[in-house]
Parts: structure tokens; sequence; C-alpha cells
């Protein structure tokens, strides 16, 4: 059985079908949806438990103070974008922040990803409408394509094979990198992004560099510690498990460990829609072995958190739990106190990660949706404040971000504003932090670290 399971209860992978499932897509050919994942579950795993294992272990030590999560990547990966210079861009910008993370608040960061996987988007109105014109909303290219033509929104269960694919491509790629040299801590100036070169935060990144290069020497010649030991960093994949029989498909059993693993991912989280605990997401979460994420929302009430905690969290396993709150600027000082405290009330050990993005889309008078940098900037100043003083502990946060040079959130270093957006918008779904804003935040965040204003510091 999955050791995070109460021993009285029953589960399978196919479970979650007696269960009203939402956000799921409308196929016309339920054989042929049948037969695609018929051939997902003979295809071999695209991670495996012992990787999972080792990421529940971290998930426990930033639960516990001791380590911090960096969880980052685009809102919506497209296949189009299962390219070398895209992958490499994503792993730089995850190095660049974590290693500043590292420096400012004394402690491992665990790097986790939004990618090779993060093909699919729940979408508030099932369809969309232009100039008289209705049809499917486009749900990431996991189920349908962007065009908005017949053909190109109908959901297409080929499609799954091919997110299989691209998240099989991207995870080599990035293993090779990993494993290669890429992310050898002796050279983070390989990191570095074309533009960085403009930004006002260039020469405070290249002052951490220098310090970690300094440290590293002190621990080579002094501690004896050999240069082969810190020549590599690890990644670890995440995603929202939304297409439920794309996640079913993926889920195994495996040689000499208990219970069921999605290994399509090792950190699959659910999003405010899906949290239901009488639903069919939060009866396929609480079986699968993985360490897991749920995103708490404002609306959420007691009742709702504490069920499903009870459900997903039964035994306290150490790791098992993420919540990952987003609450937005205007909402956090009343609801995030209330849920350090209703967390509190269940007697279970989580960890909480900050989502500062999602409870500050706005949308422009021009119709364009984006973020302001100050919003994101201040809910997530307000959650480092708010759990120091509620004797909590912080420890991680959750970005939707780019190492490309785009223009999709307003302000930040370079004050973009409402003007800027059409410059270089590319996200087919929501507004991702460039770069420079991504590197801004995290200078800011070692700062609060390294100021020590973080509980467990």
């Amino acid at each position: 059985m999955n050791p995070s399971l109460d021993s009285n209860s029953t589960w399978s992978p196919a479970s979650w079908q007696g269960r009203k499932a939402v956000q799921q897509p409308v196929y016309d050919d339920p054989n042929e949806v049948a037969a695609v994942l018929g051939q997902l579950a003979k295809l071999p795993p695209l991670v495996t438990s012992w990787e999972v294992t080792a990421l529940k272990e971290q998930i426990a030590e930033a639960a516990a103070g001791k380590r911090f999560v960096l969880q980052g990547g685009d809102c919506a990966e497209q296949y189009a974008e299962c390219t070398s210079a895209s992958i490499t861009s994503k792993l730089k910008i995850l190095l660049q922040m974590s290693l500043v993370l590292v420096l400012g608040g004394k402690r491992p960061v665990t790097r986790l990803g939004r990618f090779a996987g993060q093909y699919a988007k729940p979408r508030s109105e099932d369809t969309e409408t232009r100039d008289g014109v209705t049809l499917p909303s486009y749900r990431g290219d996991l189920v349908n394509r962007p065009p908005f033509t017949a053909d190109s929104r109908r959901p297409d269960p080929q499609l799954l094979l091919r997110g299989y694919e691209r998240a099989a491509l991207t995870l080599n790629f990035i293993r090779s990198l990993a494993k290669g040299g890429f992310a050898d801590l002796h050279h983070p100036e390989y990191w570095d992004l074309d533009f960085v070169q403009h930004s006002s935060m260039a020469d405070e990144f290249h002052r951490f560099t220098g310090t970690l290069g300094e440290a590293l020497r002190f621990m080579e010649n002094i501690l004896g510690v050999h240069p082969g030991e810190i020549n590599k960093v690890d990644f670890y994949t995440s995603h929202e498990a939304l297409l439920l029989h794309y996640e079913q498909a993926q889920t195994r059993q495996v040689p000499r460990r208990p219970g069921w693993f999605n290994l399509s991912t090792h950190f699959p989280w659910m999003g405010v829609r899906t949290a239901d605990p009488e639903g069919a997401h939060v009866e396929y979460f609480r079986g699968i072995a993985n360490p897991i994420g749920v995103k708490i929302g404002p609306t959420m009430g007691r009742d709702q958190i504490l069920r499903l905690i009870d459900i997903l969290h039964p035994v306290n396993e150490p790791g098992r739990l993420t919540l990952i709150h987003r609450f937005g600027l205007e909402r956090i000082a009343d609801s995030l106190p209330r849920l350090i405290e209703i967390v509190r009330s269940s007697g279970r050990d989580v960890l909480f990660t900050c989502d500062p993005m999602h409870g500050n889309t706005q949308t422009t008078a021009s119709g364009i949706k984006t973020r302001d940098f100050a919003h994101i900037l201040g809910e997530l100043e307000q959650a480092f404040r708010i759990h120091s003083t509620q004797s909590s502990w912080l420890g991680g946060v959750h970005f939707e971000l780019t190492g490309e040079n785009v223009t999709e959130c307003i302000g930040g270093a370079r004050g973009l504003s409402e003007g800027d957006l059409s410059r270089a918008y590319r996200s087919e779904v929501d507004p991702r932090l460039n770069y420079e804003q991504a590197m801004e935040l995290a200078l800011l965040i070692a700062r609060q670290m390294s100021a020590g204003r973080t509980y467990g510091a």
C-alpha cells in the first residue's frame, strides 16, 4: 500500500473514475482515447521512484526549515518550445535564482521546474467566443491547439502521446546538461543569459557568483571536499496533474517499494478549481506515493482545507503535502494567518510555499492579461512577514517565469508599462515574469532570508 494512505483505505489508479471529474476534455471518439491511453500505459516511466523518494525527503527538510524550495517555469509549456535554446534558458534562470537563494538563505535549495509535463491548463470557461463564433477553450497543448479554428480547438487524443514524447525529450536534455557540467557550481558565469548585461541586477548577481567561488575554494582547500562532489545540481519536475486519464496511464507499482507512483513527474499538484474533497482529483491524489501540492486560495473554507488535509495527509508522512498559498496582495493579510491556524489545528506537518502570481492577475483596458510586479513582490513580502510573526516557516516559492526577454508582467527594475506588453507578449495563457523580474525577486528574497526575517533562520 501507499505509506501515505490510512491502513483502512482502498484505492486504485482508476478509483477516481467513480467521482465527479472537472476540467476534463470531451473527445469525439472514446475508442481512440482508449487506444492512446493503452499505448501510454506501456511506455517507460519518465521519472523513477527513487528520484520521487529523494524529493520527498528534501521537501520534509524544507518543511522543517532546513531547506528552501524554488518552483518555477512556464505557465503552460508548448510543444513548439521543446528546443535546446528554450530548455537551456529555463535551467539557467532556475540555476541563477537558486544560487542567489543559497547564498542569501544559507541553506540548500531544491530546484523544482514547471517543465517536462506542464502542457495542460484549467480554464474558467469551457468555450470562447470571438466575433459571434464559439469554440472550445484552449486547454493546453496536451488537449488542443491555440489557433481559433474548429479543427485546432477540437480535443485530440493523439496530443497525449505528443506530450509524453516532448516531456521525455525535455527530461533527457535536462539530465544531459545537469550531468555534463552545465550546472558546474565552479562556473556560474556560464549561466548568463544575453540580456542580463543590460539589467540593473547584473552587478549584484556577479557579486554573488564571486562569493560562491570563494566559498567553493574554501570547502575544497580547507575542508577537503572533492571538486567532483559539487560540480552538479539536481533538477526535479512538476506539473499540474489535470488530465486524470493521462496521469493514471503513468501510475505504476515498482519493485521493492510500497505503493503506487505517478512516474510522469516527481511532484504533481492540483489547483484550486479541482480541490474538491469529494472530487476525482482528490481521490486520485490521495493514493499516489509522490510528494504532492495543493493550491490554496482565499475562497477555500476551513472545513474544505481540513478535509483535504485529512484525505491527502492522513498519517502525517514527512514531505508528503505542500500547501501552495495564492491569496493575492489584497487578501493575504486576512487569509494566511487563518490558513496557518487551520493547519496547526490539524496536527499535521506541511510545507508552506507562496505563489504570488495567480492571486494578482489583472486585465488591462485593452483586454491583455498581466500582473503587476509590485503586487507580486508585495504579496511575497507579506508572506515572509506573516509566517515569521506566526512562528511559522515559509519554505518555498512558486513562480510562473521564463528565461526569455518577454514583456508580460508590468513593473520591475525597468518599469515596464501597459504599453510595453505588446512588444514581446508570448504566453498563450497566463503572464510570466521575465528573466530580469525573476532575478530581482530572487535577490529580494535572499535579502529577507539573510536578514533573518524568516522563522527558523
